[in-house]
C-alpha cells in the first residue's frame, strides 16, 4: 500500500468514510447557492481547493497545475488501455455505451486489480476506481469516460482538487434548487471537510502540522453517532 499513498495519497481512507445520510440531508439545506457557501446563521464556509489539498495529502499535486480537458485528447480506449496495461480487444469488449456516455464496469477493473501480476498496475486501476465511484460517482457501479480523462492526465502532476470542488459545487446547488435529487460529489470528502472543521485531537493541536499526520485517517478512526435524526441535525447546524 505505500506504493499507493506515494503516488495517489490518502484516497483509499475515503473508501472508510461511512455517510450519514441524515447529517448530509441536513448539511445540504444549508447551502447557499446564490453565494456558493454554507450559511449557519451569521457564519459562512466554503470548502477551498487548499483544505481539500490537505485533506487528500497527494504528493503528486502540484497547485499551480489545474486539470483542464485538452482540445485533442486519445479515445476512451486508448486511454484505458494507457492506465490498465491491457490489450486494444479486452478494453473495447467491457465498454458500455449510454446515450453519448462511454462506461467501463466496475466488476470488470475490480476483476483486474485482483488476478493482474503488475503492482504498478493494480495501484492505477484502483486509484481511477476510486476516481469514478467516489469522486465522481456518475453512474452507480461504472467509472466514465470522463473521469478516465482526467485520470489519465494525472501522470503530468496536474492537480484534480478544483475539479472535485466545482463538480460539489454544482451538485450542491442542483440538491438545494429541486429539493432533492441524487448528490454526484464526492459526498465523503465533503463530510470530512465539514468535521474537519471541529476536531480535536487528543486536545493537542500541533499535532495536525506534523508531515506523517492524516486528517482521512484521523477521521476513520474517530468514532461517530449516526442516530441523531435529521431535524435534530438541523437544530444543531442552526446553532453552529
Amino acid at each position: 500500500m505505500q506504493l499507493f499513498y506515494c503516488n495517489y495519497g490518502d484516497l483509499p481512507y475515503l473508501l472508510f468514510i461511512k455517510v450519514d445520510k441524515h447529517l448530509f440531508r441536513a448539511f445540504v439545506q444549508f447551502w447557499n447557492f446564490a453565494y456558493s457557501c454554507f450559511t449557519f446563521g451569521r457564519v459562512d464556509l466554503v470548502p477551498t481547493v487548499e483544505e481539500y489539498t490537505v485533506l487528500l495529502r497527494c504528493p503528486r499535486i502540484q497547485a499551480d497545475k489545474v486539470y483542464s480537458r485538452a482540445v485533442n485528447v486519445p479515445t476512451f480506449i486508448k486511454k484505458l488501455m494507457n492506465i490498465t496495461g491491457m490489450s486494444e480487444q479486452w478494453v473495447t469488449a467491457r465498454i458500455k455505451q449510454k446515450g453519448e456516455s462511454k462506461y467501463i464496469p466496475w466488476k470488470n477493473l475490480r476483476d483486474l486489480i485482483l488476478a493482474y501480476p503488475d503492482t504498478k498496475k493494480k495501484v492505477d486501476v484502483f486509484a481511477l476506481s476510486i476516481y469514478g465511484l467516489v469522486f465522481f460517482p456518475r453512474a452507480l457501479g461504472h467509472i466514465d469516460e470522463v473521469v478516465s480523462d482526467l485520470f489519465d492526465r494525472l501522470d503530468r502532476r496536474v492537480t484534480s482538487v478544483p475539479t472535485i470542488l466545482a463538480e460539489t459545487f454544482r451538485s450542491l446547488d442542483a440538491c438545494q434548487r429541486t429539493g432533492e435529487g441524487r448528490f454526484i460529489g464526492c459526498a465523503q470528502l465533503l463530510l470530512a471537510w465539514f468535521h474537519s472543521h471541529f476536531w480535536k485531537v487528543d486536545k493537542v493541536f500541533y499535532r495536525v502540522f506534523s508531515e506523517s499526520y492524516s486528517p482521512l485517517k484521523e477521521l476513520t478512526a474517530t468514532p461517530r453517532r449516526d442516530d441523531i435524526t435529521e431535524e435534530r441535525w438541523i437544530t444543531i447546524l442552526q446553532n453552529l
